[in-house]
């Protein structure tokens, strides 16, 4: 069964708790930590997140696109996180880390950059809940989707099947109803969407539009 996952990022931030609301037949929010360091540009903190946490029983997926992930694990674990999810880019101690970010209660996952060959993650997977496969270049929404990411899903999936078949693929980056399609047949098992859901008429019925997609 294909999850969806709302990007925050994309919704109204001046009626957040009304925006969550259209979309409570998603599976995952998803919540995008920018720190203007990591990635350029800046977006919101474990205070959000905490404030959110008591409005919706949706699974709060946190992907942390920051530098120095190490310093906030517990932060955001306490905020409400369900999922903490780091980029691989960012850290010396990817091990250490997914045994933290599970010490603290939540399910771990590795987000790579477009860029980033999967063999950096190839000695960790056994130990992941996620990964999360970027295919725009993170900072921003609404990016153009970037072809050559579907291979990638592919050999992730491969991976994944040698082993531990519980390691889900996670796809953020210019997904659309016109190529998710593309995007689950390669493996995915959680598309993450922003402008397609938040902007669309109606967030709820293209909720389900994502989902039956993968059926």
């Amino acid at each position: 069964m294909i999850k969806v996952a709302p990007s925050l990022l994309a919704s109204d931030f001046t009626r957040l708790a009304e925006e969550v609301k259209t979309i409570e037949n998603a599976d995952m929010l998803h919540l995008d930590i920018m720190d203007g360091h990591f990635v350029p540009n800046l977006t919101f903190g474990p205070g959000l997140i905490s404030a959110l946490r008591d409005k919706t029983n949706l699974v709060f997926d946190t992907h942390l696109m920051i530098s120095n992930p190490e310093d906030y694990i517990e932060e955001y674990a306490e905020a409400g996180s369900d999922y903490i999810t780091f980029h691989i880019e960012a850290t010396n101690h990817s091990h250490r880390l997914v045994q933290r970010i599970k010490e603290a209660g939540c399910k771990a996952g590795v987000s790579l950059n477009p860029g980033t060959s999967l063999k950096d993650i190839e000695l960790i997977l056994p130990d992941l809940d996620m990964v999360l496969i970027m295919s725009v270049n993170p900072g921003y929404g609404g990016q153009k989707y970037i072809s050559q990411i579907t291979e990638k899903i592919s050999k992730l999936n491969d991976m994944i099947k040698e082993v531990n078949n519980n390691v889900e693929i996670a796809v953020d980056g210019g997904i659309k109803l016109h190529n998710v399609s593309e995007v689950i047949n390669a493996g995915a098992d959680i598309i993450i969407a922003g402008s397609a859901i938040f902007g669309s008429e109606n967030p709820y019925e293209t909720v389900e539009k994502f989902r039956t997609a993968g059926k």
